[in-house]
C-alpha cells in the first residue's frame, strides 16, 4: 500500500494531522473541533480514493498489456 501513495499524500496526511492536533489543544472539545474532524475525513477520503485510482489503473495497464501481448502472437 506505501508504495502506491505519492509523497504529496503523505505531506498532506502529516500536516492534516498536525493541524488537527493544533486545533485539538486550542480549542478543546467544541462545536469547532467537529469542523476541524470533519475536514480531515474528508482529506482521508480524498486520499483513500486516489489510492484506489492508482491500484486499479495499474490492474487496467496489465491487463492491456496481456491483451497487446496476445496480440503481438497473432
Amino acid at each position: 500500500m506505501i508504495k502506491n501513495i505519492d509523497t504529496g499524500s503523505v505531506f498532506i496526511i502529516i500536516i492534516t494531522l498536525i493541524l488537527f492536533g493544533v486545533a485539538l489543544f486550542t480549542k478543546g472539545f467544541t462545536h469547532d473541533l467537529l469542523l476541524e474532524a470533519g475536514v480531515f475525513l474528508i482529506s482521508v477520503k480524498l486520499i483513500i480514493m486516489s489510492y484506489k485510482n492508482c491500484v486499479h489503473s495499474q490492474k487496467l495497464e496489465k491487463e492491456l498489456s496481456e491483451i497487446k501481448e496476445i496480440l503481438k502472437q497473432k
